[in-house]
Formats: C-alpha cells, structure tokens, sequence
C-alpha cells in the first residue's frame, strides 16, 4: 500500500477530480471572506447572476478595515472602508452567508474568530482571500489563502482549482526555554530557512516541542509558516487538537463524536511517508528573538546583533539587507537588545488570542508604559475582550497606561485609522515588518507579547528574561 503524508491524505479525500498532473479541483468544506478581498468576486457573481449553492459552508467577517477604538457602538467612517463593509453586508443578506458584521459581540478577526467557535476541525479544507489562512494546520486542516478570482470561483461552487505543494517536514524536539515562545520558535526558523525557504511547500510541523506547544501557540506557528514562503502548514492533531476542538462543537455529540474521532486519528503522516524536503531543530537553543530588518527573515536573537550586508554575498540578499538598514535606521553591527520604540502594537491573528494578552499582562504588572512610548492592546475577537476583561486584564493594561481597544486588525497593516507615522519604530507582536506595513516610512520589529509588553515598559527592545531585575 501507497506510504502518504498528511497534506496529500487531506488533497485526496478533498478532490473532486484529477485535472491534470499538477492540479485537481478541491472541494472545499468552509470558505472565510473578509471586507477587502470579496467585493469584486460578488460583483462577478451578479454579473453572470451566479448564486451561493452552499451558503452555510462560507462565513464572512469584517475585520481588516473596522476601527479599534474603544467605543461601545463602532462606525466606519472613511467612505471607502465604509463601502467596502456595507457591500459585504448586502451581499451577505443576499445569499444567505452568515457575517460576523461591525458591531457583532463576536465580531473580530477572520482566523481568530473562526477556531474559537468551532468552526475548524481536523481533516477540513479551509480557504480565505487572506495567506494567513495557514493558521487552521493548527488543528489538522489544510488552510491556505485565495486570490480574489478563485474567491468567486469558490462562492459559485465550492471548489477550487488547485495545484498541488510539496511536502516539508520541519521536526523541532526538545524544550523551549523559559522566556521563550511559539513567535521565538517561527522567527528563528524563518531566519533559518529564509522567506523563501518553504515556496511551493506545505510544511508539517512535528516533534516533541511541537507536541508541547497549546494549541494557541501551535496556531501563531502556522499562521506565520506562510512568511517562509509555504503554501500550507499542518500539525497532526492529537488530544488537545481534538479536545480543543470538541470543547468549541456542541453539534459533535454521540455517534458522531466516535465517528469523528475515529477519523481524526487517522489524520497524521504514515510511518514510511517520504518528504521532499526536511528540516530538524532543537527547541532548547532558541532565545526570544526580534526582526532588525523589513523581512521576517531579517531576524537575530535578542542577544545578536544587526549583520553586515557585506558578510553577504553579492546579489539580491546583500542589496535587500542594505536597503533594510537604510530604511530602519540600524548599524551594522549594533546590538538589537536596547533599541528604543516609540510605539507598542499587541494585536493580530498571529498574537492576539488569550493566552498571548496574559503572556502580556504578566509582564506589565507592577510596571507602566515607559514615557514617550505609545502601547495599544487589540484583542483578537470579541470573545477575546470579553475573557481577558473578565480576567480583569483590561484594567491590568488601562493602569499602566496601555490602550485598550476594539477587536480587529488593526496596526497590523495599517487599513484602519490605526497607523504610524513615518520615522516610528514600534515593536509589535504581528506578522510582517515590510516597508509601510504599519504606516509609510514606519518601521516595525516583529517578536513575542511577552517582548513587546517587556518593550513598552523599558522604552527599548528588552530581554523580557531580565526584567525580574529591571527597577522603574
């Protein structure tokens, strides 16, 4: 019998039919939209008056453009972030399409909210107009991000022409240090392998570190697997996949719960499955680690220091590394640790759930926001707010001088009101540090809740490891 991994078991039981060699078309169990990438894939529906043949199997949720301030009744006040929500509404009623609107309680962001309640579950193919759709190989689904041609493709049939990956296998045992996280973990591997290191792969993450990962950390590990590149990340789920993920289905119950479980446990790669490509590391070496450049692959342990283009070789790493520096504003050569930030953003799919805003606020308690440093905390859902408020963590935030604000994007990529202006530095708990990202001319180092709450308190890029010492 045929040996297969776990990302070609999902493409299999998912295609509806072999196109050719390099592609077949995938059924698609649950399509997520958001505000920004779907207006024109429902304008080419109506043009060719197209329906939703399966409505219940999309979901929508406005999250990109939605402003984050705190106020009880949110209104989207800039004309063409309006008409995008309002779009999305309408065409919501009109086929029939659940949304998760600007005011819902449980509005938030698309891969925060989705999980949350129990909408992804192992074995499922997951697709959204957004790349960090490889959030869900978290919990054992093939998720990955859609152009807004294939979102219309989808919308009208539920399938999706698809051309297959390769597979990796990144195997990480060991322990991750006290200190350090899942962010650490994915920074160091990205800085590894490179941003391109993972292209045209979908990635299976495994081994013993992984194993001990929750499930929020395993999903800011997928979610950023897409910035080395790969078209896909996976974790075979195990207990606490399943748990997690029956905790949030109250549909699953009796016949169907056994059914399902017996399933999911077939989810995982065969013994003698072959990979492409593979990759080892050790958890236990991995220090909290920063982005100095505009790439998340421009990435040093916070004991590192900012490298010298000219260690390069000459070509298209050397001219990137040097542009790097001149937009940021390093030196070659300088320390990373001590680096002062004007701006703290703790938010976005990659590190906005629970577990990060307590990793967060553990840090802040006792202490204040260093002066001249702006720090924002954005949950990542509705659900979000709601929990770390009746943890009381608002408060920890609001007293040491964090904003707390509304569910959403956010800074994340600077659609909404929420922007830096040029010349900021901010550390910042996202996914991406390219140029402009968080405003034109602003500049972002990527790292942990825990290193970002350590930054807001210090004023500067800080070991969080030190600060049991660090006295105001």
């Amino acid at each position: 019998m045929t040996t297969k991994t776990l990302y070609r078991k999902l493409v299999d039981s998912h295609s509806v039919a072999q196109l050719d060699e390099q592609n077949v078309l995938l059924f698609c169990d649950l399509h997520l939209m958001n505000e920004y990438t779907s207006p024109q894939a429902f304008a080419g529906l109506e043009e060719h008056e197209r329906s939703v043949p399966v409505p219940g199997q999309n979901v929508a949720v406005v999250s990109h453009v939605i402003p984050t301030e705190p106020i009880k009744l949110r209104v989207i006040h800039a004309s063409a972030p309006a008409l995008q929500a309002s779009n999305l509404k309408r065409n919501c009623d009109r086929h029939g399409i659940p949304l998760f609107d600007t005011n819902d309680a449980l509005q938030g962001i698309e891969h925060v909210v989705a999980p949350e309640h129990g909408m992804i579950r192992p074995g499922m193919v997951v697709i959204c107009g957004d790349s960090h759709t490889t959030t869900y190989g978290a919990l054992g689904a093939l998720g990955f991000g859609i152009g807004t041609s294939e979102v219309e493709h989808v919308l009208a049939t539920q399938t999706l022409v698809y051309r297959l990956a390769k597979d990796m296998r990144i195997r990480v045992d060991g322990r991750l240090p006290t200190g350090t996280t899942a962010k650490d973990l994915i920074l160091m591997i990205i800085g590894r392998i490179g941003a391109q290191g993972a292209r045209g792969f979908v990635v299976e993450f495994c081994g013993k570190a992984i194993d001990a990962l929750s499930i929020e950390a395993r999903f800011t590990l997928c979610n950023m697997a897409v910035e080395a590149g790969a078209r896909g990340a996976l974790i075979a789920p195990d207990q606490k996949a399943i748990d997690y993920v029956l905790q949030r289905a109250p549909d699953i119950t009796d016949e169907w719960r056994e059914q399902a479980c017996a399933y999911w446990a077939t989810l995982q790669s065969d013994a003698n499955a072959v990979f492409d490509v593979e990759h080892r590391f050790d958890a236990s070496h991995v220090a909290p680690h920063v982005t100095w450049g505009t790439s998340p692959d421009q990435v040093v342990a916070i004991d590192g220091h900012v490298p010298d283009p000219l260690q390069s070789d000459e070509g298209a790493q050397r001219r990137s590394a040097e542009q790097a520096l001149r937009y940021t504003g390093l030196k070659s050569g300088a320390a990373i640790e001590g680096t002062p930030v004007q701006h703290v953003f703790i938010g976005s799919c990659t590190n906005a759930r629970i577990e990060d805003l307590r990793a967060a606020a553990g840090i802040v308690r006792g202490r204040v926001v260093a002066a001249g440093v702006r720090a924002m905390v954005v949950p990542g859902s509705g659900a979000v707010k709601a929990q770390a408020e009746a943890e009381g963590l608002d408060r920890l935030f609001l007293d040491a001088g964090f904003e707390w604000r509304q569910p959403g994007c956010s800074m994340c990529l600077a659609m909404n009101g929420d922007i830096l202006g040029a010349g900021t530095r901010c550390a910042s708990t996202t996914n991406r540090n390219f140029e402009g990202r968080q405003g034109r001319g602003a500049i972002t180092h990527l790292m942990s809740p825990a290193m970002a709450a350590a930054a807001a308190v210090t004023g500067r890029i800080t070991d969080v490891r030190k600060l049991e010492s660090f006295h105001d």
